[in-house]
Formats: C-alpha cells, sequence, structure tokens
C-alpha cells in the first residue's frame, strides 16, 4: 500500500509542477489537455479506491453494509458531462437562414485536430503512470479506441453521411426523427443541418409534462437500437441524453426520438454479428454451453462468465436460471453494482481481450441501460423483449439465404414464427403481471 501513494505523490507533484507553469504564462487551465485528462482519471482513481476500502471486511445485505454503501458516491454518475477531448472543441449553434430556414449549426474549432492530437499523447502518459502505480489494471484498450475514434468523430462530412445511411436504414421507424443535413452549408468542420428541439431521453418531468409515454419511448429506443445491432450491424454508439431527444410531433401527436450526434457509429462485421446473435439466442434459452461457446469466439476466454454478466447486466445466477424468468430487481441491481467493484481487475482484463467492436457496443448497452434506468422501465424488460426479437429475426434471415433447398427454408421461417410467438407470449405475460388484472387475480 505504501509504494502505491509514493507513486501516487510522484505522479501528483509532476501534475502541479506543469500545472503550476500553465498558470504563471495566464493558459486557461480547461484548455489544457493534461489537465482535463488528469482531473477524470484522479477521479475515476479516487471513487474506485474509496468502493475497495469503505466496503472491506462488510458482509453483503448487513445494515452495516448498506449504510456504508449509501454514503460513498456512485462511479461515473456525471462522466458524459465532462468535457473531454473533440466535445469541448465543438459548439453547436441555433440559426436562421436568409431563407427563413432554422439551422443547428455545429462549428469545430480550428486548433482541435492538433490539441487530440496531444490529448491521446498525454492520456498514453497518464495510462503508463495508472499502469505504474497499479499493476493490476490496464487501460491500453482505452488509447486505442480514442486513437481510432477521435479522428472520426473530428470528420463531419462523415458525420453527415452517417445520419443520412441510418435515416434511410431505419425509415421504417415512424418515430424516429433524423435532422436533414444541408449540404451546400457543411464542410469536414462546419455541419449545417435541420434544427429539432425536445427534451432528454431521461427526463420522465419532461415527458410527464408533455403527455409522453415513458414506457413507449423506452419501447421503442430498445426496437432502435436492437435493430442497428442485431439485423443492420451500423450502430450509433454514442446514445447518452445529449444525443437522443423526445418530443410530441405537433401534426401527429405521437411521440418521436430525435437522434442526435451521428460522428460515432460502429461497422459489425458479419461474423461478430452473428456470433453476438447466437451469444443472445442462447442467453434466450438458458443455453450455458452456447453461452460458454459463443462467449469464447467473441474473446472472453475462460472469463466467459463475467462477459455474459456485462452483456446483459445480469448475475450470473440470474442468467444460469434463465434472464427471462424475472426482470431484474433492485436487490441483483446492488448485487451487480458490488460485484462490478469486487470484479475490476478481471473486468479489466477482460476489456483488453475482447474485439474492439464489442467496447462500443458495451458502452452502448450500459448508456441504453442508464436511461431505462432513469425512466423507471427497466423492470418492464422492454429491452429484453425487442432484442430477442431482431436476434430470432437476424439468424433466420441468415439462415434462410444460406438454405438451397424450399423445405429447409420453410421449416426456418416456422421456427422462426414459433420463437417469436413464444416471445410475444412472454410479452403478454409481463403486461398482465404489471396491470392491475394481476393484482385482482392474485
Amino acid at each position: 500500500m505504501a509504494k502505491w501513494f509514493l507513486r501516487l505523490g510522484a505522479v501528483i507533484t509532476g501534475g502541479l509542477a506543469l500545472s503550476d507553469f500553465y498558470v504563471a504564462t495566464r493558459v486557461d487551465p480547461n484548455d489544457v489537455a493534461f489537465i482535463r485528462i488528469a482531473r477524470a482519471v484522479t477521479t475515476t482513481a479516487v471513487i474506485s479506491f474509496d468502493y475497495m476500502t469503505s466496503l472491506r471486511g462488510l458482509e453483503y445485505g448487513t445494515e452495516e453494509y448498506e449504510t456504508a454503501q449509501s454514503q460513498i458516491p456512485q462511479l461515473f454518475v456525471s462522466f458524459e458531462e465532462t468535457p473531454l477531448g473533440a466535445a469541448s472543441w465543438a459548439q453547436v449553434h441555433k440559426a436562421v437562414l436568409h431563407d427563413g430556414r432554422t439551422v443547428a449549426v455545429k462549428v469545430q474549432h480550428p486548433k482541435v485536430r492538433s490539441q487530440c492530437g496531444q490529448d491521446i499523447i498525454l492520456m498514453e502518459i497518464l495510462i503508463r503512470a495508472i499502469s505504474w502505480m497499479f499493476p493490476d489494471f490496464s487501460f491500453a484498450w482505452l488509447v486505442d479506441e480514442a486513437k481510432k475514434n477521435m479522428p472520426l468523430e473530428l470528420d463531419f462530412l462523415k458525420e453527415g453521411h452517417n445520419a443520412e445511411v441510418v435515416a434511410d436504414m431505419l425509415k421504417r421507424f415512424q418515430f424516429l426523427k433524423v435532422p436533414k443535413i444541408h449540404w451546400e452549408l457543411s464542410t469536414s468542420r462546419v455541419l449545417t443541418m435541420e434544427f429539432m428541439e425536445g427534451g432528454q431521453v431521461n427526463d420522465r418531468q419532461y415527458m410527464e409534462k408533455n403527455g409522453i409515454d415513458v414506457n413507449e419511448i423506452s419501447q421503442n429506443l430498445g426496437q432502435l437500437y436492437s435493430e442497428m445491432i442485431f439485423v443492420n450491424g451500423f450502430v450509433h454508439c454514442d446514445p447518452h441524453p445529449g444525443n437522443v431527444l423526445v418530443r410530441k410531433s405537433t401534426q401527429t401527436h405521437k411521440a418521436e426520438i430525435v437522434l442526435l450526434d451521428h460522428g460515432l457509429y460502429q461497422n459489425l462485421t458479419e461474423e461478430f454479428r452473428l456470433d453476438y446473435c447466437r451469444l443472445w439466442h442462447s442467453l434466450m434459452r438458458t443455453d450455458m454451453k452456447g453461452i460458454e461457446m459463443y462467449s469464447r469466439r467473441l474473446g472472453a476466454g475462460d472469463l466467459y462468465p463475467l462477459f455474459a454478466c456485462m452483456v446483459t447486466a445480469r448475475s450470473w445466477s440470474s442468467i444460469s436460471k434463465g434472464i427471462n424468468q424475472r426482470p431484474v430487481s433492485k436487490i441483483e441491481d446492488v448485487q451487480i453494482k458490488v460485484n462490478a467493484v469486487k470484479y475490476l481487475p478481471r473486468i479489466n482484463e477482460l476489456l483488453n481481450k475482447v474485439p474492439r467492436q464489442m467496447l462500443l457496443l458495451l458502452k452502448t448497452n450500459d448508456l441504453l441501460r442508464g436511461i431505462e434506468t432513469s425512466l423507471q422501465t427497466r423492470a418492464s424488460a422492454a429491452s429484453f423483449i425487442n432484442m430477442s426479437r431482431c436476434c430470432v429475426r437476424a439468424l433466420s434471415r441468415y439462415e434462410r439465404d444460406n438454405c438451397k433447398s424450399w423445405y429447409g427454408k420453410l421449416k426456418i421461417s416456422w421456427a422462426e414464427t414459433l420463437d417469436l410467438w413464444q416471445i410475444n407470449l412472454y410479452a403478454i405475460l409481463l403486461w398482465i403481471k404489471a396491470s392491475l388484472l394481476w393484482s385482482w387475480i392474485a
């Protein structure tokens, strides 16, 4: 323990010296990459250390444990609002064109590209420092992802094309709205698009005030992302509440989801998408051999139980019994958070092993679950039902395309129909349990 504090002291001393230099030269500390990243890393380290030490020696489920756990700040509760890298260099402004059109203009700071390069270099230095202080933790995957994704988010023309691709790909969803791009007024550093208003997707108060059904929004959002992941393999990977708005249409009076910020997408390979579909298919059927096989194929190795828990955000006990048997409970949620801290080194090891495509999917899943938690709709299992439907459809389509005989295709279609019927029956059962009818029956 003493050597950790000596190492930490050395890093902090060096950081303070650099901070003094920047202050002396009258540079705004918020513009300095080292300071921005150091704040985030320091906050993460302090909160993680707080978790590991504050709950040590306390038995899970006891009154003492619950008291101690309630006093610990929640990890990453506001991380999405932290200005890091490119996020602090692009601003969106509302403007009115000479012909009366109202548009949103996203403008990139001219120094952002060079600044991002500096950010990545300093991030590598800090990651090495963390590995030196805490040998059990290696965040090389984080640097690799930053190197790959930062340039993509800086190309506004690519972002505009992504927006058009996803709008066309999901045009059958009438509730989805993607801002139209004004190409004649856009460049690689200035993106001009249709201006759309709405409340953030995690704002229950806004929805209640505007007569928007939170369960409908949660179901539609799950359907939207399940279609992206399982069927199309082209996934919007930044669904934090600032990028997903909700509103009620003035024309149809129906709830709509507005999807913004299309800079970061993951294009899944066919092999990866199908293995991920098969993993979920195994999870739906409580096929433990399939769960192990496809988890291993997705890079989890011997850590496949932990991988399955991370993918589903369920406990291994729930997975073994069948995640379709009962929705996640508050007790299980607490258990998952405790285990996340307990197995932090193993989680980090796993993140270094899985394909890079999986990292953005895990991030996307966590953001979507965070929205469900804010809307208090996670117990409805809407996401699980939508993912199950899309998973069955995607696998059946692949098998039909590769089947030569009409009889084989007929069998595949019949099996698909049966699976979808079972999923629909499960959804009806959950609806009955949540309704007053179930209370009357009970």
